[in-house]
């Protein structure tokens, strides 16, 4: 078993094996050892550790979290890749265990029952830069019991994540992400770090889940329904947004008057509220009659 990490190696086992990357999964292999230690070490992976895996792909990162963490469950999509993991790359762990699923349809939940005993996990991802948001929505959004998340996302992705409100990169995903978890980008990641090389720098971002939420508020998912009506159309004011966006059954009335009672403009813009403001205008419309 050869170790990945490496173009040798992993250009040697692609042709082994005769694998051609698709696009539609958006394969990218890291190809440089000392960016996957610097992931295992961001990621703070021990013995004592159940890991998650998500697109494991040809197994260079899953070799590295099985050296150091008790378990690893890695969640491949792509059925072309399961024979050379399991036959070949991975052949030689114990501590391996590999799905071949779509991880949107996979239940994590009970992924954490039946290998940590209900306990939380570790995720740790070289995630497609199309469906990131999706994963990591899905992660939190279902409260599967985590300790934290490192993954390698777009570099802008990352940088959006972490930004407050007044950014251009500033929307649904930064105020989601910091509800849940504190971000913390560890390193970039240049395109030459990769076969095939992308078209975009990388970065690797630690979300490190929040014991309990930054804020309090009584409807979660008003909150979020809010905030995405609110960057759906972002120039528009928030009275606008709110009260023209389709399932929040909101009058702009009944949005200028919430903003009113917070001290805030009837003319501001939802990319101007910080989360705690965000948390609050829906307590408030969540006490207003629907229409």
């Amino acid at each position: 078993m050869a170790t990945l990490g490496n173009p040798t190696n992993t250009a040697a086992v692609l042709h082994r094996h005769g694998f051609h990357f698709q696009k539609k999964y958006g394969q990218n292999f890291l190809i440089d050892s000392n960016i996957l230690e610097k992931i295992i070490d961001a990621a703070g992976i021990d013995q004592d550790d159940c890991v998650l895996e998500i697109g494991p792909g040809i197994g260079t990162m899953t070799q590295y979290l099985c050296e150091n963490a008790r378990e690893v469950v890695a969640v491949e999509i792509d059925k072309k890749l399961i024979p050379i993991l399991e036959q070949d790359t991975l052949s030689a762990y114990d501590n391996i265990t590999i799905i071949n699923d779509d991880i949107l349809k996979v239940d994590i939940n009970a992924i954490v029952q039946e290998r940590n005993n209900g306990k939380p996990i570790k995720v740790v991802a070289n995630l497609p830069y199309y469906i990131t948001t999706p994963i990591i929505m899905g992660l939190f959004e279902s409260h599967v019991p985590l300790r934290s998340i490192t993954i390698m996302v777009q570099k802008e992705v990352a940088e959006r994540m972490q930004v407050g409100p007044g950014t251009k990169d500033y929307g649904a995903l930064s105020l989601a992400v910091q509800y849940y978890a504190r971000p913390e980008v560890m390193m970039t990641v240049s395109a030459g770090c990769f076969m095939p090389r992308p078209s975009v720098d990388s970065a690797v971002i630690k979300l490190t889940r929040h014991e309990n939420p930054p804020v309090t508020v009584s409807d979660e998912k008003l909150m979020f329904d809010i905030i995405r009506a609110s960057f759906n159309q972002r120039r528009k004011t928030l009275v606008n947004g709110l009260g023209n966006a389709a399932g929040l059954n909101l009058v702009k009335e009944q949005v200028s008057a919430a903003l009113e009672r917070m001290g805030l403009s009837s003319t501001i813009r939802g990319e101007t509220l910080t989360l705690e403001e965000f948390a609050r205008l829906a307590d408030l419309l969540s006490t207003m009659p629907k229409r």
